[in-house]
C-alpha cells in the first residue's frame, strides 16, 4: 500500500472515501485483519451520510434512517492490504427498496490500481419500537439516489 498522498479517485457512480488503516487494524503478519474490512466500510459510509444530515447523535427518532441492521455481509479478498496507511473504499447502492438496501463495495489502493477486496452489504431499516422492517424516510431516499449505480438502460 502506498503511503504517499494521492488525489481522491473520482467514481463514475457511488462514492470513494479514503479511510486510514491503523496499526491495531493489522493482524500478526502485518496485513489488514479480515474482520476489519467491515469496520472500515462503516467508517467510509458513516461520514457520507453524516455530511448529508443523517447522523446518529443518541436519538433514533432524530435520524430514523440510521436505525438499521446488517442482514448480510459478503466479501472476497483479492490482494492483502499491507501495513498502515490509507485505503480507498468505493461504495454504491445496487438496490434501494422500501425498507432494505444493498451496497456493493471495493477496497482499492489509493491510486486505484489494486483491488484488495470486493463485496456486498445488505441492510434493513427497522422501526425502533417493534424492531420490524419499516420504510426509509423521504430524506433517506433522496440521499440514496446519489449512490445508486446506473442501470444499463439509464446509463
Amino acid at each position: 500500500m502506498s503511503h504517499t498522498t494521492v488525489e481522491r479517485q473520482a467514481a463514475e457512480f457511488g462514492h470513494v472515501a479514503h479511510v486510514p488503516v491503523h496499526f491495531d487494524d493489522l493482524d500478526a503478519m502485518g496485513l489488514l485483519h479480515n474482520a476489519r474490512y467491515a469496520v472500515l466500510l462503516e467508517r467510509a459510509l458513516t461520514p457520507y451520510w453524516a455530511e448529508r444530515g443523517v447522523v446518529f447523535r443518541g436519538d433514533v427518532h432524530a435520524a430514523p434512517d440510521v436505525f438499521h441492521a446488517v442482514r448480510e455481509f459478503t466479501i472476497t479478498y483479492q490482494a492483502p492490504v499491507t501495513g498502515v496507511g490509507t485505503v480507498a473504499v468505493h461504495f454504491w447502492l445496487e438496490r434501494f427498496g422500501t425498507s432494505s438496501a444493498q451496497y456493493a463495495f471495493e477496497f482499492r489502493s489509493v491510486d486505484g490500481a489494486t483491488v484488495h477486496a470486493r463485496g456486498t452489504r445488505s441492510i434493513v431499516r427497522l422501526d425502533p419500537a417493534t424492531l420490524r422492517p419499516t420504510a426509509w424516510t423521504e430524506v433517506g431516499r433522496a440521499i440514496a439516489t446519489t449512490l445508486l449505480r446506473p442501470t444499463p438502460a439509464s446509463a
